[in-house]
Formats: structure tokens, sequence, C-alpha cells
């Protein structure tokens, strides 16, 4: 019977039988049989048929992808170097696949002048863009300069290797592994073949041609799945022998119609893997596609034969495309993934507890990148700074930006003694315990230290004993560089302050235009921050050279009014001799001198603003909102106003991502930023913060700190910082020691440089019961005080309503000592909560100050001078009355008095200044006098921190 067309047909072949049988099949084969006899010679293998199918599978995939996770589509890049034609044509047949399935495609061009330099750049930013799951460097390269092309498919990620042409992914074929990517023209042959029915597992296989592409690896493919193969190449002698004996046959070698018919074994499968052109008067091109086989002859003894052109070409673009999808489902899954497969550090215990630097030198972290690694994040989002440290670039922010969001913990602590009662030590703690003992996903937010404290009295705040950042020094001193930037910002504003006020006073309107427009390539331009400047005085113009006298002076003229300017130098140093001096005293300054201040580096707003910016564009809006002073109109003057926002933020952009480290026990840390908790809110950064809870998922704990006691830190915590990122907290963790209990108990003084009293060595129950009748405690205790001591204050906490009161040994003992508190913590988390702020925006100043003060602190009354309340006055009039308060006062009372201790009741709050933070968004208020600059004490921490010369190993910091 003869067939004047082509009939698509689904056949269900039994394994070792050739007969056919029509049914409804296991396997779906789509053939094409020729126009000739009914035997069972010459159908067709129709890759175009088959690709189709595939193609409409892989398109449903991806609608299934996107309904998983909104807005998601597998992302694929296409490079090409120069502009050949052929490359051209196949690339467009990519594309159009691309686009047919929903896979975004994106078509690279290169000039055909690039460089290997160039093209590894780019092959690298491809390999560490989280939205492209495929990436193929079209071959060959088209350039004037010598690029090594094995390299370059070397260079590209293997995870994103669709081509599946990186050495690794040939590696993992040539020893069985298949887990990798399978070079889509060798993997459409292995479809091809399967759908032909054959039984490949001990077939006799003959691969002719051995190239890297399709030869060897098809070869591979059919050796693992139980053919027995022969590869034959232009040394091979015999080959026509050998192929007559092969139940399968590929070709691949880029002869055309080098396979005769009478060379092919009668029931054999043939597959062509080539493609050639040749002279054909028939045609109006002259030319005609062939295939390495002489197709007329060859289908006369084929049980199956694929033709060419649509037999292996339309299935090489399917895989290509099933291998995008393949990458994107794994992407998908990674990002989806809520568990971490993080592995502990083991601790070695030791009593009595060593000091900290040498429990830190005892331990061997993590090298960074496997961290970052084991909490989801991708290498491209992963700034090393040497093997313990590293920035997480914000990119991830976006990337994850869709994931549920899991618990939100701070730990706060009760009022403390000088030397702190282990906020920090806790929270290390607790996240170890989480992630150690109770395998939780849990991170670990802390500010990054001042060195003022650590070469000073307090010393570092990495924690302590058996739960601290480790490396310990290189947290505790220069880190990544933040706080310097900080630094470097904030003088640079400085600078450009007293720069303005001196050029104003000695130049003329018309010249000090000429000089801040000037005339360049003879055109005049404003930047980007005067236009700002225009936009924010009512100027439309844009043409320098139209401006009349009048508008030429409110341009330049900020008219500062020096006497109200509140922005001062800093240095991450205690210096007491710089709480004020005079600048300007050179003769070059022509007699501009003014008495100004430094503050220490962490005091700045600058530091408040990073900690509290939600991301880069964020950050400049908040810089450029800085208030430095008053015209003599009474009017603001901002640091846009001096155009300084875009320079401060490029200072800024790297101390803008947050640092990766670890703990003793290897669970992730997240530091960044410092605010000064007494001058600003004292919390770690809500970036830092937000990407952390992403990253957890929904099952899992983010264990944040607010800086000093409850009645500062925790307020401020709440009032500024949740309101600033949306977040709330599932639960609080107030942490108290006996120490600081027997000291607002009634005992006596504790000093810091001196040893402690006796009182606070012993047990000494009447100082505890005391407080306890005052101050209802919901705490955690540390375990260096006696049992009764512990029990004592244990019972009243939970008395007073405390979800739990958990005696912590986590300084002695790591997180297996924190884990009452993580079950506590767990089970706090479990349960509703009903959140509420102190006050509301819609407050005025004055009664947010009065809130504060009587909730908070127990105060009976507020006071102020009359000036104090003009400026919140002008302050309110000004539109910063819907701003929040950040109380700045002592850390060592409930009250404004530092000797005050206990719950002290009926007294009244002084505030004796208030200003304005514009740019981190709150309104400071001053309780009292509280310095910005710190002083050294006679013997400071300086004395005992020494580095060995010989090792390079850092001694004394603790």
């Amino acid at each position: 019977m003869n067939y004047s067309g082509t009939l698509k047909i689904s056949v269900l072949f039994r394994a070792q039988q050739r007969s056919r049988k029509v049914a409804h099949s296991v396997q779906r084969f789509i053939f094409v049989k020729m126009a000739g006899n009914e035997n069972e010679m010459g159908r067709l293998l129709s890759g175009t048929a088959i690709s189709k199918e595939i193609m409409k599978n892989l398109s449903d995939d991806v609608q299934d992808m996107s309904h998983k996770l909104a807005n998601f589509k597998p992302g694929l890049a296409i490079v090409q170097v120069g502009g050949r034609e052929d490359s051209n044509v196949y690339i467009r047949m990519k594309l159009k696949a691309a686009l047919e399935i929903g896979i975004h495609a994106e078509h690279i061009k290169l000039p055909n002048t690039t460089t290997q330099i160039e093209l590894l750049s780019t092959v690298r930013k491809l390999n560490n863009d989280p939205h492209v799951h495929g990436v193929i460097v079209q071959m060959p390269l088209d350039s004037v300069h010598k690029i090594d092309s094995h390299l370059i498919t070397d260079s590209v990620s293997p995870v994103k290797d669709v081509d599946g042409l990186n050495t690794i992914n040939e590696g993992k074929v040539a020893i069985g592994d298949l887990s990798g990517f399978m070079p889509c023209t060798p993997n459409g042959v292995m479809e091809l073949i399967r759908r032909s029915g054959i039984s490949i597992v001990g077939a006799n296989a003959v691969v002719l041609g051995r190239s890297k592409i399709v030869g060897t690896p098809a070869a591979e493919l059919l050796k693992w799945a139980n053919a027995t193969v022969t590869v034959c190449h232009s040394k091979t002698k015999n080959i026509e022998e050998i192929v007559s004996r092969a139940d399968i046959v590929v070709v691949g070698i880029g002869v055309p119609l080098f396979v005769k018919g009478s060379w092919i074994k009668k029931g054999s499968v043939v597959i062509d893997c080539g493609i050639n052109s040749i002279p054909d008067s028939t045609k109006k091109s002259g030319q005609r596609l062939v295939g390495d086989v002489d197709f007329n002859e060859a289908k006369n003894n084929a049980s199956f034969i694929t033709p060419v052109p649509g037999g292996v070409g339309p299935m090489t673009v399917a895989m290509l495309m099933k291998n995008t999808v393949i990458s994107a489902k794994k992407s998908l899954d990674k990002l989806l993934s809520t568990s971490w497969d993080i592995v502990p550090l083991p601790l070695t215990i030791k009593t009595p507890v060593p000091s900290d630097i040498e429990i830190a030198h005892s331990q061997t972290p993590k090298d960074i990148n496997d961290l970052a690694s084991e909490i989801g994040l991708l290498p491209g989002e992963v700034i090393p700074y040497g093997n313990t440290k590293a920035k997480i670039s914000l990119s991830v922010m976006d990337r994850i930006s869709n994931q549920q969001t899991g618990n939100y913990v701070v730990v706060a602590g009760i009022t403390p003694t000088p030397l702190g009662e282990g906020k920090s030590t806790t929270t290390l703690g607790l996240v170890q315990a989480l992630v150690s003992q109770k395998k939780k996903n849990a991170i670990a937010c802390v500010r990054q230290p001042s060195q003022g404290p650590t070469f000073g009295i307090k010393g570092g705040a990495a924690g302590g004993g058996y739960s601290q950042v480790i490396p310990m020094e290189e947290f505790n001193l220069h880190l990544t560089g933040d706080i310097h930037a900080v630094t470097a910002a904030n003088n640079l504003l400085a600078a450009q302050i007293e720069a303005r006020m001196f050029h104003e006073a000695t130049q003329k309107d018309k010249g000090l235009f000429n000089h801040l427009v000037p005339l360049v390539r003879n055109k005049r331009a404003f930047s980007k921050c005067q236009i700002r400047r225009l936009e924010k005085l009512g100027i439309g113009k844009r043409d320098p050279d139209s401006f009349t006298d009048e508008e030429i002076k409110q341009f330049v003229r900020l008219d500062f009014d020096p006497s109200t300017i509140s922005w001062n130098r800093v240095i991450d140093t205690n210096d007491r001799f710089l709480r004020k001096i005079t600048i300007g005293q050179s003769p070059t300054e022509k007699g501009f001198t003014r008495e100004t201040s430094f503050s220490i580096a962490v005091a700045s707003e600058i530091m408040a603003i990073l900690a509290i910016a939600s991301d880069l564009k964020d950050l400049k809006d908040r810089l450029a909102r800085i208030v430095v002073a008053l015209n003599k109109n009474g009017d603001p003057i901002t640091a846009d106003d001096l155009g300084a926002t875009g320079a401060m933020a490029v200072l800024l952009k790297d101390a803008i991502q947050p640092t990766l480290m670890q703990s003793l026990e290897g669970t992730p840390v997240l530091v960044h930023a410092g605010p000064f908790a007494n001058i600003a809110h004292g919390c770690s950064s809500i970036i830092a913060d937000k990407i952390a809870m992403n990253l957890i998922g929904p099952a899992g704990f983010v264990i944040t700190e607010a800086g000093f006691g409850s009645d500062i830190g925790m307020e401020k915590f709440f009032d500024i910082k949740c309101r600033s990122s949306g977040m709330i907290p599932n639960a609080i963790v107030l942490v108290t020691t006996i120490r600081a209990l027997k000291m607002h108990g009634g005992g006596p003084p504790v000093v810091s440089g001196l040893p402690l009293k006796k009182e606070y060595v012993e047990e000494k129950l009447n100082c505890l019961q005391r407080l306890v009748n005052l101050y209802n405690v919901n705490g955690i205790l540390f375990s260096s005080d006696t049992a009764s001591e512990c029990e004592l204050i244990r019972n009243a906490s939970i008395e007073a309503g405390a979800v739990d009161a958990v005696v912590c040994k986590h300084w002695a003992e790591g997180g297996m000592g924190a884990l009452g508190l993580a079950n506590a913590v767990i089970t706090s988390c479990e349960k509703s909560s009903s959140f509420r702020f102190i006050y509301d925006l819609e407050d005025s100043l004055l009664k947010k100050i009065e809130k504060v003060a009587i909730e908070m602190y127990g105060a009976a009354t507020v006071s102020m001078s009359e000036l104090v309340k003009n400026k919140l006055e002008s302050l309110q009039k000004q539109g910063f009355g819907n701003l929040p308060v950040c109380m700045s006062k002592t850390a060592l009372s409930l009250s404004g008095d530092p000797l005050l201790k206990g719950v002290p009741e009926g007294f009244d709050l002084p505030v004796t200044d208030v200003y304005l933070s514009a740019g981190a968004g709150f309104v400071v208020v001053m309780i009292g006098e509280i310095s910005k600059m710190p002083g050294l004490p006679t013997r400071p921490a300086i004395y005992d921190i020494d580095i060995d010369p010989n090792t390079g190993v850092i001694e004394g910091l603790f």
C-alpha cells in the first residue's frame, strides 16, 4: 500500500521485539510513514513533530512555575560575538522557541572587536544574575581578537550551562553522572532513539564522529544506557563493516552523504546529526541541505531514520529549552525551599571558662562562602572580605522579596550596670541554640561596635564566652570599614558647610554663580543636585545664561546663620579634647573662625540613616533631607542644598550592604550599622533584618537586638524602627543579671574598671527581694549567680505574667546552655499578641515626649524651658511634628538621673534641648547632659591590646 501523505501514529513497541501493535502506549512515539511498501523499513523519526510535543510540555511547566511564584519566568541569555549570518539563523530559532514556551530570552550582541577579557566579564555577570537560568555563548566566536573558546565555555557556570559544554558537565556525562546538563544534540539523539522503540539495552551502537559537542557525549550517553558502543573516526579502518553490524547508528562527521544505504543493517535505527549544503540545480538557490547519511539509500534498510532537515536540528533546540526549564525549576525550588542544610561547628567546652579571645581563637570558622550557601545566598550575592566575612549585595532583596517571612524576636535588657548585662551574648547564644540544638533556621542581627568602647573601658561587643561572633577581633575592629565610610561621608558634609560659608562670604553673586555653574566646553549646565535646588526655589529655568540677577542671588546664597549649625565632625575614637574646638585659625581662612566639636562616629546622623534606610534610594533621599543649619530667615539648609547628597551616597555604597559573619557554632550573624543607643535609636539595620526575615522562611527566627535598657533601646526599637520597617516582633527576650538586679535593689554602685563589691559575688536575697517588690521582671538570667537567687527572680517573673523565665548558661555552654530559652521563644512565637505603639504619630511632639516619660519611664511630670518649648513649636510649624521622638538620656536609670536606681516613681523628667534629625526621621529629645564624645579613662583597654609580630595574632581584646 502506498501513502500519498504523512501519518502520525502512536505505537507501543515491546522491548526486544520488532512487531508493531497499535494500542494505548506506555510511551508515545511519533514517526512519519515513508511513501513505499508496507514493510517496517524507512519510517521517519520526525524531530519537528517530537519537539513540538516537548515544547508543549515545557510551556505547561513554565506556566506551573509562574503559579508557584508570581512573576517568575525562566531566563535564557544568548551571547553572540560578531554577526555571522549562520549564527544569526541559529539564534533566531532559539529566540523563537523560547518565546513560544514563555522563556524570557535575551540576545546579547557583542561587536567583533570584543576581547577575551570583555567576553569573560559578560559571562560572569550573567552567571551572577539570579534572573538568568541558562547561558549560551554562540559558537563560533567571530572576533578579530584571539579568544580561547574552551576557556569561554568553561567560564559559564555549570548550573547555567544549558548547552552542556562546561568541562564539569562533560565530565559528569563521562562518568555516568547524569545530574548535570547534557549536551543538547546528544540528548536530542537519545530522545529520538527512545521514541523509535528500539531497546537500547544490549544493542550494538556505532557512533561516527568523536566531536566534543556530538559524537563523544552521544557515545557516553549510549554507553550509560547500557548499549555496546563503538566510536568510529577518521582513523578507523573498515568503517563500512563496523556500521553494518550496528542496531543503532549515530552519524556526525560533517561529510555529506558519507554513509551509504548498503552499510545499514536491516531494521536498524539511523540518527543523522549532519547538515551540509550541496549543489542542486533543481533548487532556486542552487543548493540543498543533506545529512551525513545517504537518506534515499539508507531509508530502505533502516527501520527508523531521521530526515535532514527536520530531524536532529529541532530536537537540539527543544533540548536546549528543556535544560533551561530544568535550571529554572531548580532555581525556583531553591527559592521556595525553607530548609537549610547548615552544619554547626562543634564546641570544646572548658571549665573554668577561658577569656573571650582565647575561646574565639580556639575555633576555626567556616569559609564564609560555605555559610552563605547554607542559608540560601547565591554566589553573586556574596562579596567576600577574606574568607571569614562578606558583604551581602542588596540584589538579594529583589530575588527573595516574595518569600514568606518567619518569626521576629527582639532581645532587650533591663536598665544595666556600666558593665553591660549580656544582650549580645544572649542574642548569639539563642541563635546557636535554635540552629544547632533545635534545627531551626535562625539569624542573629547585631550592630557593628564602635572602636571607642573597644579601646576604652567596656571592651568589644562580640558577645562573650561560648556565645560570640568570630573572628571577634575582626568584628570589634575595622570589620568591612562601614564606620569609616560613615566618618568620611559625615566629614565631607562638614567640610562643605565651612567651604560654602567661606566662599559666600568672599565672593559676589555673579562670581559665585560662575564658579558653581562653570563653563565647560563652551557650555554651562546645572548638575542634578543643582536642578533639585532650582525646583525647591521654584525656578523653572534650566539655561544658566538666562538667569536674572535676583535668580542668581536666590540660587547661590544659602545665607547660613552660623549660630544654628548643628553638624559636627566625627571620629571613631574616644577623645575628650575634641568636645570643643575652634576651626579656621589658619591665615588662609581670613579670620573666619568658629567654635564647633567632634562627636564619636556612631553618633553621626548618617549612622542612624544607614540603620533605618530601606534601600539605596531611601538612603539617598534621607541624606538629602539632613538639616545642617538654618539660614538667616530661619529656614532649614539641607545636605542637598549643599550638593553633597550624591557624593555621600557614593561613600556609603558598600556600607549599605550588611556583613555576614558567624557565631562560635557556625550559625549566621548579620552585622550592620551601629547608631548610638542614647543619641540615636540604637538598633541594627532594617535592611539586615529584612534580608534575614526573607532568608529564614515561615518557620525560622530572626533574633535582633535593641541597645541599652528596655527604656531606651526597646522603646526606640518599637516606636522608631518598627514604624519605619513595618515589622512587628513576635516575642521579646528581656535580659537581666542578678548583678544588675542587686544594684537596683539597693546594692553599692558598680564602677567600670573597679572590682565588684562582695554583694555582687555573694548571695544577697534581700537586695533582690526589694527590687521584685517594685519591678516585676520578665527576663533571662545568667547561671553565674546562685540557684536561690535565680529561683527568686524566676518565680517573680512568672507571677508577673511572663511567658517564661529561663536561667541561661550560654556564656559557659554555648547553644546547649540556651536550649531552655530557645524552647521558650518557640512557644512564645506560637501565641498571638496585641502590639501597640506608645504614641500616635499624629500626637504633638510634646504629647509624644510626655507619653514616653510617663508610660515607659514612670515619670510624673515633664519639664522644659521656654526656649525648648519654642523649638518644639517651631519644629511643628516646619512640618516635622509627625516624626517620632528619639529620647536621649542616661542608660543607667529609668529617670534622667543616673544615680536614681530601681524603679523610681513620681519624678520629674527635665528636657534640656531638642533638635531635628530630618534624614533619620526623628526629633532628638535631650534629657540632661549626654556627651556625644566619650573620653578615655585613666587606664583604657589599649594597655592590654597587642599583636604578636611573629604570628600576627591579636591579644588582649575582650
